[in-house]
């Protein structure tokens, strides 16, 4: 295959469907531009035949809708830690429940904020709180602009989450939403599904 032809392949092709088939993931989508990338994700890891959980912030709603992620993962996205989906369930501990892996992408600066002070006051915060990151592995993706990522309040949260059992996706460098090139970009699709096979082993 020549390297234009790889180039231009879908991320779902990169990805080896015996390690997602079966495999029940969430994927938490926060507030920030590149959420339009998670949708790749999604689709790929739903053609795998994963069980794939979506959850979205509020302000996530505002980039990219809850319908496009309920049509690539053929399931019901919460938006809200106020959604019941079935009655008498609580229903972020019901999505935490029997997790192979979880990814927060894009996990604006915000979001790593609020992972780090311990909140679950939204849709994925309330599903991380139910966690047990000892059996589950939880992946952090940040994305943010440069000068948000060099932030002094930023690399205390990075520490703070990664001495809490969180695994972090450093983020990548280049041209970002503020008109400007540095570090802070969410990665790619298919780095995130390597990442997510990773620590499905």
């Amino acid at each position: 295959m020549s390297n234009s032809s790889q180039e231009n392949s879908p991320p779902e092709s990169l990805v080896d469907r015996s390690v997602f088939e079966g495999r029940r993931i969430l994927i938490g989508i926060c507030g920030g531009i590149a959420a339009y990338k998670v949708a790749s994700v999604v689709s790929a890891l739903a053609q795998a035949d994963a069980e794939v959980i979506v959850a979205m912030t509020v302000s996530a709603t505002r980039f990219v809708t809850p319908l496009t992620f309920q049509a690539l993962s053929g399931r019901s996205v919460f938006t809200s830690q106020w959604d019941q989906f079935e009655a008498a369930d609580p229903q972020h501990v019901r999505l935490a429940t029997s997790l192979d892996a979880a990814l927060v992408a894009p996990c604006t600066m915000n979001s790593l904020a609020r992972i780090a002070g311990g909140f679950a006051d939204d849709a994925v915060t309330s599903v991380l709180s139910a966690i047990d990151r000892k059996v589950t592995p939880v992946l952090l993706a940040p994305s943010m602009n440069a000068e948000m990522w060099e932030q002094p309040a930023t690399r205390r949260n990075l520490d703070l989450v990664q001495a809490d059992g969180y695994r972090l996706i450093e983020p990548g460098v280049g041209w970002q939403a503020c008109r400007r090139s540095g570090a802070g970009r969410l990665p790619e699709p298919e780095t995130l599904l390597r990442a997510i096979s990773k620590v499905l082993g």
